[in-house]
């Protein structure tokens, strides 16, 4: 068992090694390395990074879904909906963030990685119930934070923050009851001072 972390410029090295032209990209920032892949390559991807020797990526530590939309405001196009990966080698002391980008913004799917590492299901329906991704494989992927009759994913930029409908026990029915929102969206914009040499600056 190796008890010192890896350069990342090696590992990048290593992972261009195993993965070859299935890695679209694979980059060093701040000291952590991300391999970016298409969403056909992304299971096999995912089982190399899992299986070979200079990898043994063990761990699924975190699996998050993403929506680029409001990228589209600062100039950056591109597929709306990805998902975001961290897997971690405890025999190898080294860690790798994956991210692939779902082609489809009506559908957004990628497949699931729930059989290569089993901590990837709760994640996996999270990102189902909040995002609306859809991962082609996945055994059970029902909602899991929401209630069973919610509509829509409430992590996509476009969901209100106020949402569509509020809950309430209604003492006389001896029920819930779900109602459309009584409560009007605004946007709170604090108020910003602003001094013409504010610190010596003109």
């Amino acid at each position: 068992m190796t008890n010192f972390a890896i350069r990342p410029e090696d590992l990048q090295n290593t992972l261009a090694a195993a993965l070859g032209e299935r890695a679209a990209q694979i980059t060093v920032a701040l000291g952590e390395v991300t391999v970016h892949v298409n969403a056909a390559h992304y299971l096999s991807v995912m089982q190399t990074l899992r299986d070979a020797a200079g990898c043994k990526f063990e761990q699924l530590i975190d699996l998050a879904g993403v929506d680029y939309s409001a990228y589209r405001e600062v100039g950056t196009d591109g597929p709306r909906f990805g998902v975001t990966v961290h897997l971690l080698s405890v025999s190898l002391n080294q860690r790798v963030r994956v991210k692939v980008l779902c082609p489809d913004d009506e559908l957004p799917l990628v497949a699931s990685v729930n059989e290569l590492w089993n901590s990837a299901n709760w994640y996996e329906r999270e990102a189902f119930d909040l995002f609306g991704i859809v991962f082609e494989g996945h055994n059970d992927l029902r909602r899991i934070l929401t209630d069973y009759g919610f509509i829509g994913h409430p992590f996509r930029k476009d969901f209100p923050l106020s949402g569509h409908v509020e809950m309430r026990y209604d003492a006389e029915r001896k029920r819930v009851v779900y109602e459309p929102v009584s409560i009007e969206p605004r946007e709170i914009t604090p108020r910003i001072i602003r001094e013409e040499n504010y610190g010596g600056l003109n």
